[in-house]
């Protein structure tokens, strides 16, 4: 089983990072949710259905895709959807001051962790995309429920490597990883990843296709 190793890396990595870190992490907690008050009064949190790793193939449900809700820092203003465009694209108005550098360091994806530590997600991984887009990219590409044959991840080779997060390689990707995954691969994407958020690297894509994802 190729992935034997990944609930307890994830356990061990987050455990040692968090009391090592913790200072940081306090700040992090403390610092982010106030910024987003302060901008616009609204909600820190913004929650939403993620497709999970599919189910085992049954007589009822072939490989279809698990559910969990997935939180994360609120980066759009408040009821995004009802004012603005499907697509998230350059300068979209609806993102907030705080969320653009949010976005861009990746820190509003931080509530992500809580996902991984009840195990509905893996450090390293496929992107759980909402659950309305999955579904939506599955009828418009075969084969795209592929991507889910394992745990997804925060970050994973798709995430890293494709940052226009074109859903064609996203498949590729993915699929290359549930072939490939190892320990070492696992570390060398967080490292990647670690430099992204350091450098402000994250969500360079001229537009992403979709629901919006405040």
């Amino acid at each position: 089983m190729r992935g034997w190793y990944k609930r307890p890396m994830d356990l061990a990595i987050l455990t040692v990072a968090h009391l090592a870190l913790a200072p940081v992490w306090l700040v992090l907690w403390s610092v982010i949710p106030l910024l987003i008050w302060l901008e616009d009064r609204g909600p820190v949190f913004y929650g939403q259905p993620r497709a999970g790793r599919a189910r085992a193939a049954s007589a009822k449900a072939d490989g279809e895709a698990t559910t969990f809700s997935y939180l994360k820092f609120r980066t759009m203003i408040v009821d995004a959807d009802k004012v603005g465009p499907v697509w998230t694209a350059d300068d979209d108005p609806r993102v907030t001051r705080v969320g653009r550098f949010l976005r861009r360091t990746a820190m509003d994806e931080l509530p992500g962790l809580l996902s991984i530590w009840r195990g509905h997600m893996s450090l390293v991984g496929p992107r759980a995309l909402p659950l309305a887009e999955q579904r939506m990219l599955e009828e418009q590409i075969p084969g795209f429920s592929d991507r889910l044959r394992v745990t997804p991840g925060l970050t994973g080779l798709s995430q890293v490597y494709n940052p226009e997060d074109e859903n064609n390689l996203k498949l590729e990707l993915d699929r290359r990883y549930a072939e490939t995954m190892s320990p070492w691969l696992d570390v060398k994407l967080i490292f990647l990843s670690v430099i992204n958020t350091l450098l402000a690297r994250w969500d360079t894509r001229s537009a992403k296709q979709g629901a919006p994802d405040p």
